[in-house]
């Protein structure tokens, strides 16, 4: 990211870094003027900046002083000329060229300075805020995730960072050396010669009117082309994961994905190229009213040194000072517009950080006792947050968010599970199932009741205390782009190399392991999709036994999988189970038989509870669920899977 700033340097018609940035805030969106900015954003602001804040004076000062160095050489371009050259004075033309050099030499060292210090507080600026939000999101529940559109998310960690780290860097620098160097040039050119300065000064208007409505429209070229930009992301991240790639192949589509896709990005070609014609008109403009007003002064100044009104050398040094004026002027013009665009990176990314996260620790927080578990659900009922309660309309792509509860979804459920015991939930689909095991795990709070383990309830317990204590294995577990090794070390960091091994052997699933050529170091793909389901299953609960939890929650471990994986899987569980207090969402008879307890949960409320022999005497939906679901599996040898 370029972060020099826009003191121009050059001798040339007003381009340069001046022109860029100019450009930048003409086409910048001029509807952030509309905007209010909350009271005290500036102040928030500022503690970002003061851990740099010994740095920003160092850089401020590098700023001014190349501002200054600036405005100095056409002075000495016009004592080289009139006391030099056309006095005839070879020793103070050698001198000035001397001077000129060493001047060059320190300007070239003190940019070298510059962009040094300017990299340094930018990128810590961006280490500082990106960190913030990131650790900020990572403490919010899943609810806010369920919501949120992750591109949203990702834009406040990239765009929105670094639109506000130039707060630090570009702006800043641009508008203290810009008003230093068009003050000092002003101020020489009218000491000079006020009546060429008023001349040139005429001129800037007949630049900034074209130049801002060519701005405009590049600003509306600009949202447009990120918009057509991410459509085209959109379609290449959907089509080049496994899932959507898959899809493609099989429906037999590549042809028209290829078209539909040579379509929108003809249309990004077409506005990076409309883009690049009204930059270059742009720059055309600035450099012609430049040359325009060099013309003018070398017209005026030609005829007033002819008749010795002014000397030749101030009238090289005029025009010198215009070709460093109208990029620095241009860029002051939309200083306005730069800050508040800056302002509303700021707020955006301060929005985020200002979202309370539902789920907190509790200070002071408790530890789960050590020994076996034991865990009390007492007349607990749930409903789901509101929109409003856990996310933010800006990040759901929506005018407002919706305010409507979902209702209650548990209604007084209590049951208790003993520590060491297995406890079997069966029920419909949409029953509560899942969603009482979310609240085990504190995923979500319980809005009345009390889920407590060891006695103490759920949200005393420290988030260390709690993860240590329960683990829980999805239907779908998710393994990251990452190999084996790293997947089940995420469980523990610290696990040797015996206690990997063990874990694998325990999950049945060492064997295929160490007969992969890289063994532990396999990457496993994008979400795991290079293991089939019944080895993710495995390597998943390789991970919970590397962890070694005191509960377990099992939510549909066995679901969707064939015959042979799910003999392997449920060899696994029966080692994952052993000794440890367990809650398993189950659909396999075998669990179900050998549960200690069967919750049977419809419409979110303990309809039925006890073995299976007590539940098959009692009929009931249990009986009902049986006779539907799980008979076949007794008649296929599911039972045989003891």
């Amino acid at each position: 990211m370029s972060m020099s700033h826009g003191v121009g340097r050059g001798m040339g018609g007003g381009g340069g870094g001046g022109g860029w940035a100019g450009l930048r805030g003409m086409r910048r969106d001029r509807t952030v003027l509309k905007q209010t900015i909350k009271k005290g954003t500036t102040r928030r602001i500022l503690s970002f900046a003061r851990p740099y804040r010994k740095i920003l004076a160092l850089f401020m000062g590098a700023v001014v002083l190349d501002a200054v160095v600036s405005a100095i050489n056409p002075l000495i371009l016009r004592a080289l000329i009139d006391k030099g050259i056309l006095g005839k004075n070879q020793g103070l033309v050698v001198d000035l060229a001397l001077l000129v050099a060493a001047l060059a030499i320190f300007d070239a060292g003190l940019s070298l300075l510059e962009r040094r210090v300017s990299a340094s507080i930018g990128e810590g600026l961006i280490f500082d805020m990106r960190a913030k939000v990131f650790r900020h999101i990572q403490s919010m529940p899943v609810a806010f995730f369920s919501r949120t559109q992750t591109g949203a998310l990702i834009s406040r960690l990239n765009n929105d960072v670094l639109g506000a780290q130039q707060a630090f860097t570009d702006l800043l620098s641009n508008v203290v050396g810009n008003i230093v160097l068009v003050s000092i040039i002003l101020a020489t050119m009218f000491v000079l010669s006020w009546q060429i300065t008023l001349v040139a000064l005429i001129l800037l208007p007949l630049f900034l009117i074209p130049a801002r409505r060519v701005g405009q429209r590049l600003g509306h070229m600009m949202r447009e082309g990120y918009n057509l930009n991410a459509d085209m992301n959109i379609v290449m991240n959907e089509r080049f994961n496994v899932s959507g790639a898959m899809l493609v192949k099989l429906y037999g589509r590549p042809e028209s994905e290829a078209e539909s896709f040579e379509s929108q990005a003809g249309l990004v070609r077409d506005i990076g190229v409309a883009q690049a014609t009204y930059s270059r008109v742009f720059f055309i403009c600035l450099t012609l009213t430049a040359s325009l007003a060099t013309a003018f002064a070398y017209g005026f100044g030609g005829i007033a040194a002819i008749n010795g009104e002014i000397q030749v050398g101030t009238l090289v040094a005029l025009t010198a000072y215009l070709a460093r004026l109208y990029g620095p002027l241009t860029q002051l013009s939309t200083m306005q517009l730069d800050v508040m665009t800056t302002l509303v990176s700021f707020e955006r990314l301060f929005e985020v950080l200002d979202l309370e996260p539902m789920i907190k620790e509790a200070t002071p927080s408790r530890e789960v006792p050590a020994g076996p578990v034991a865990v009390t659900f007492d007349h607990v009922s749930f409903s789901y947050p509101t929109a409003e309660e856990v996310s933010l309309a800006s990040l759901e792509s929506v005018a407002t968010l919706d305010q409507s509860r979902s209702g209650e979804v548990i209604h007084d459920v209590s049951f208790s599970v003993a520590p060491g015991t297995l406890t079997a939930l069966v029920g419909p689909s949409g029953a509560g199932k899942t969603t009482l095991s979310a609240l085990l795990a504190r995923l979500y709070d319980a809005t009345e009741g009390v889920i407590a383990l060891n006695g103490v309830p759920v949200p005393d317990v420290s988030f260390e205390s709690l993860r240590d204590t329960i683990g829980v294995v999805t239907q779908d577990p998710h393994l990251f782009h990452a190999t084996l090794r790293e997947n089940l070390i995420y469980a523990r960091p610290d696990a040797t190399e015996d206690e990997i091994h063990q874990a694998l052997d325990d999950a049945q699933i060492r064997k295929l392991v160490l007969s992969l050529p890289q063994g532990l170091e396999t990457v496993v793909g994008e979400r795991g999709y290079r293991l089939s389901g019944g080895e993710k299953q495995r390597v998943a609960l390789a991970r919970l036994l590397l962890k070694a939890p005191r509960v377990v929650v099992l939510d549909e471990a066995t679901a969707h999988l064939d015959a042979e994986s799910e003999a392997a899987v449920q060899l696994a569980l029966n080692e994952t189970l052993s000794g440890r207090t367990s809650l398993v969402i189950a659909h396999r008879l075998s669990t179900i038989r050998h549960a200690d307890q069967i919750l049977v949960i419809d419409a979110g409320r303990v309809v039925q509870q006890g073995t299976h022999q007590s539940l098959m005497a009692a009929g009931g939906l249990y009986s009902e669920l049986y006779e539907t679901q799980f008979s076949a599996q007794e008649t296929s040898g599911d039972d045989s899977l003891k």
